[in-house]
């Protein structure tokens, strides 16, 4: 982990987000609170939602049968 003040950072920006790509950078400031710069991965920029399927040979009627039990016990 590196730290850096603001003003090392702000001079030195272009570097320091290199830097980040490969390890922990943390950028503190005179008053005390530090900010640690982190990259975003590709996976980041997609949605929650956006997951991989499994392979299961359960049907959706299967699926959808047991959601309909379940819901009647309720």
């Amino acid at each position: 982990m590196r730290v850096f003040n603001y003003s090392e950072a702000r001079q030195n920006f272009a570097s320091i987000l290199n830097l980040a790509a490969t390890e922990e950078v943390i950028i503190a400031k005179k008053d005390g609170s530090r900010f640690k710069i982190v990259p975003l991965t590709k996976n980041e920029s997609k949605s929650p939602f956006d997951v991989p399927g499994i392979k299961s040979k359960v049907t959706t009627k299967e699926i959808l049968d047991v959601i309909r039990e379940t819901r009647e016990d309720y």
